[in-house]
């Protein structure tokens, strides 16, 4: 499990996806290999703008933009921590060339802080996605995070 310790992002209304996407430059030309597969997953320039251009993010609201926002700073650790591998053909003409090999998608969990009204206790929600690869000739490649939902099966709890 993941776990987002600090809030860089801390509006719900108001996501500054230019800065998401500035910190997500950060990882371009990174490797990351996926612990329980050995994929090898590289960050390119596409990494940081589809994570926070995609039309995925930009319809995200409320807490699940927060969500994503802040993951940011935990994405290859995510993919490092990447369950349930399973491949999709592509199906989309715009990415005949950079999915020409289909795509990946993997599990993510993770988790971030929420505090109590006093301020005091701090519980963390739990949440899952899917990270998206795509692959080509020239390997695996970082695409995005979608499909945000939290896991209300223990709500609060860690």
């Amino acid at each position: 499990m993941v776990r987002i310790e600090k809030i860089l992002f801390p509006n719900k209304q108001k996501i500054p996806w230019k800065e998401v996407e500035a910190y997500m430059k950060k990882y371009e030309g990174e490797t990351v290999i996926v612990r329980e597969y050995g994929d090898e997953i590289r960050f390119n320039y596409v990494s940081a703008s589809e994570y926070a251009a995609s039309s995925y993010s930009q319809k995200l609201k409320g807490a699940y933009a927060k969500v994503k926002a802040n993951l940011v700073q935990m994405v290859p650790k995510a993919v490092e921590e990447a369950k349930n591998r399973r491949w999709i053909d592509n199906k989309a003409e715009k990415h005949g060339n950079d999915a020409k090999n289909g795509w990946y998608r993997y599990d993510v969990h993770f988790e971030i802080p929420v505090k109590s009204l006093d301020c005091e206790e701090i519980k963390w929600n739990r949440y899952l996605g899917t990270l998206v690869v795509r692959a080509n000739d020239m390997g695996l490649f970082f695409y995005d995070i979608i499909n945000i939902k939290k896991e209300t099966s223990t709500p609060g709890e860690s």
